[in-house]
C-alpha cells in the first residue's frame, strides 16, 4: 500500500528540516533513551539538550529533531508519545515523593499491568521520579491472594518459602477469608517480612498496625497500603504508622506531560 506521504512530501522528499521539541507544562523527563533509540531506526536525528530526570519548563525546549519531511512525520509519532508518556510517569512519581516528605516509602507496583512494549519504560519513570517499582529494596517473594487461595491459606503459602531465607516475604492482607486481624496474625507468626493491606480502606491498615503493635513485632516488618490512593492525599497517611504507600493508577496511569514538535523555517 503507497504510502500518501511519499506523495504529498514529493517535491521535497530530499531536504532536511528542524524541528524543536517543546513542553506544554512543568514536569521531569523521562523516557530519554527510548526516545533516542526509536528516532535512530527511522534515520532522524534527535538531540535533547536535558537528560532523564532533569526538570522541564513549559515553553521551553528540551530537544530537536533533524530529518527529511517523511521521516520527520515519522519521528513525531514516535518522540513525542514517548517522552510524554514516560515523563507524565516520571512527573507523577516525583510530585508522590515530594509529597511524601521522606516519611513514607512510595512505590508503584503496578507497572506489571501496563503491555509488556512498555513497562521497561515505565518502570524507569517511576524510577527516575524517586519512586520505587518494587515493595522491597531486597530480593523478595510476593504472595498475593490467588497464591494464598490456591496454597489454602496464608501459613501455607508462607511455609513454601520458608527456606528461601535470602527472600523478603511479603503477604498481601485482603481480609477476604478471615478478619484483617486474624490475616495479620497468621501472616506474622509465620514469618512474613512485609505485610501489604491492600484494600484501599484506611480502617484496614489501622486494624492491621494495631495488631502487630499488640503482639510486640512492630520494629520488625513493614506495612505498606495499597488501593485507591491519592497522591494529594498522601500526607494524611502520616499519622498511621504506615512504612510504604503504593500508589497505581495515580502513577502509571497519569496524565501525559504534552510536548509539541514545531517544524523551525
Amino acid at each position: 500500500m503507497e504510502d500518501i506521504r511519499d506523495t504529498i512530501f514529493k517535491d521535497i522528499a530530499g531536504k532536511e528540516f528542524r524541528a524543536l521539541l517543546i513542553p506544554e507544562r512543568d514536569g521531569c523527563l523521562s523516557g530519554v533513551e527510548e526516545a533516542k533509540r526509536l528516532t535512530e531506526e527511522i534515520g532522524a536525528g534527535l538531540h535533547l539538550f536535558l537528560n532523564e530526570g532533569d526538570s522541564v519548563k513549559a515553553g521551553k525546549p528540551i530537544g530537536e529533531v533533524t530529518a527529511t519531511p517523511k521521516i520527520m512525520a515519522m519521528a513525531e509519532e514516535r518522540v513525542i508519545g514517548t517522552l510524554s508518556k514516560f515523563s507524565g510517569v516520571a512527573t507523577a512519581s516525583q510530585k508522590a515523593v515530594r509529597l511524601a516528605q521522606g516519611k513514607i516509602r512510595i512505590v508503584s507496583g503496578s507497572w506489571k499491568k501496563m503491555p509488556p512494549a512498555i513497562k521497561n519504560g515505565i518502570r524507569q519513570a517511576i524510577v527516575t521520579g524517586g519512586a520505587s517499582f518494587r515493595i522491597s529494596s531486597t530480593p523478595m517473594v510476593y504472595l498475593d491472594k490467588n497464591y494464598i487461595r490456591m496454597l489454602g491459606s496464608i501459613p501455607a503459602a508462607l511455609a513454601t518459602v520458608r527456606g528461601c531465607t535470602d527472600l523478603a516475604k511479603v503477604i498481601q492482607i485482603k481480609g477476604k477469608d478471615c478478619s484483617i486481624e486474624e490475616e495479620t496474625v497468621q501472616a506474622v507468626e509465620n514469618g512474613c517480612d512485609i505485610l501489604m493491606v491492600d484494600t484501599g480502606n484506611l480502617e484496614d491498615v489501622v486494624r492491621c498496625t494495631k495488631k502487630v503493635e499488640e503482639m510486640r513485632r512492630r520494629g520488625q516488618l513493614q506495612i505498606a497500603f495499597a488501593g485507591g490512593v491519592k497522591l494529594d492525599d498522601i500526607p494524611k497517611f502520616f499519622d498511621y504508622g504506615i512504612d510504604m504507600l503504593c500508589i497505581g493508577k495515580e502513577i502509571v496511569d497519569a496524565a501525559l506531560l504534552d510536548i509539541k514538535m514545531d517544524v523551525e523555517l
